[in-house]
This record gives C-alpha cells, sequence and structure tokens, in this order.
C-alpha cells in the first residue's frame, strides 16, 4: 500500500443536504430572478442530457436544460450561470466533521499520501466543504471530485484518477469510504477498500499499521 484516499461525505463530514433538491435549487433560482416553470419538480426529475455509464457532469448542467425543456427555444446555455449560483448556493450546507476524522487524516499523512475522492456534481463544493470542516488542507495531498476528474465511483477510473493524483499505480491505494456500493468499487478497481463500518475513523491508522505497515 502506498496511498489512501477517503470518502467525504458520509464518512469524514456528515452534510446537512436539502430535503427537496428540486424545491432548494427553485427557491435559489426565484431568488436570481429566473422564472421556474409550474412543473418544475417533474422538469427536474426528468432526463434531460445523455451520457455513458460512470460518467460525472455538472447539476448545474441539467439544471439549465430542465428549465430550458419548458421554454420556446429550447435552448439551455443562457440558463447555464444562473443555474450554476443558485445549484451551489442549494447544496453549499453546514457540515459537521465526523469523529476521528480529522486525526485519522493526519496520522495517516504523516506516512502516506493522503487524499479525498467524492462523488459530487456541484463543482467547487467538496472544496468549500473541507474548508467548513477541521480537517487540516495541509493534511492532504490531492482533493479528487467526480464533476472535476469526470468519473463517478463505483467507476474504477474515479479511483485511477485519486491514484494518479496521489502519484501511486491504482493496485496500491487503500480507499476508505461508507458506502459498499459506491466507495466499494476500489476493489473492482484493484485497489483495497476499507468500508468505515467495519474499521471506525479512530482505529483507522492502528488498523492501517497493522494490517499494511
Amino acid at each position: 500500500m502506498a496511498a489512501v484516499s477517503f470518502d467525504l461525505f458520509g464518512t469524514l463530514v456528515d452534510a446537512d443536504t436539502p430535503d427537496d433538491p428540486a424545491a432548494a435549487v427553485a427557491a435559489e433560482l426565484r431568488d436570481r430572478g429566473v422564472a421556474v416553470p409550474d412543473d418544475w419538480a417533474d422538469a427536474y426529475a426528468e432526463p434531460h442530457l445523455e451520457y455513458t455509464a460512470g460518467v460525472e457532469r455538472p447539476l448545474h448542467h441539467h439544471v439549465a436544460a430542465a428549465l430550458a425543456s419548458r421554454g420556446p427555444e429550447h435552448e439551455a446555455r443562457p440558463f447555464v450561470d444562473d443555474a450554476a449560483v443558485a445549484v451551489r448556493a442549494a447544496f453549499d450546507r453546514p457540515v459537521e466533521t465526523r469523529p476521528g476524522a480529522a486525526e485519522a487524516v493526519a496520522t495517516l499523512s504523516e506516512t502516506y499520501p493522503v487524499g479525498v475522492l467524492s462523488n459530487c456534481s456541484v463543482p467547487g463544493l467538496v472544496g468549500r466543504t473541507l474548508e467548513r470542516s477541521v480537517v487540516d488542507a495541509g493534511d492532504l495531498d490531492a482533493v479528487t471530485a467526480s464533476v472535476e476528474c469526470g468519473w463517478r465511483k463505483p467507476d474504477a477510473r474515479a479511483f485511477e484518477a485519486v491514484a494518479a493524483d496521489l502519484g501511486t499505480p491504482v493496485g496500491r491505494l487503500l480507499h476508505v469510504g461508507d458506502d459498499p456500493e459506491t466507495d466499494g468499487g476500489a476493489t473492482d478497481a484493484g485497489a483495497r477498500f476499507v468500508p468505515v463500518g467495519e474499521v471506525s475513523l479512530p482505529e483507522l491508522p492502528s488498523v492501517v499499521a497493522e494490517r499494511w505497515g
């Protein structure tokens, strides 16, 4: 093992996410003078853009396309800037650092390159969330968000991306996360996976040292 990556949401931090994302985005759009269609919940839920499996694209592209789908011109471009600001505002919520998270990152960073690999379709939100946490940015050698690398866990290319950012082959990466369905994709990519449900963050450094140190 040569490097460690952590999932962010649900692993290092707990985030206050909107109960109704469509309504939250609509409220932010209206605050910016954007007319929201009466059937916005339906428009938001409908697929408007086609992506191949595993690809991640910015959520505001979908929001702009949803707005355009109810307009006479069906052109998403005029909505992109307002959609980007509204989406960021809707999802930029308070976060709470999980017990032992900052300490685990700090301790492991003394021995290994350490990074974050997060599924997130809102540009800039991963960085903003880390700023709001008590995890020391100086302990992180890489912050890889799906919206920036273009691949969403469990796609192997997401794990390959963070491994490359950490300067190691994916086969020598240890990934720590809370979701076996997404974070567990690390094993298909050739990396190791440690679920936080089985190894708590406070005990993680000692477990890593015992098993792979």
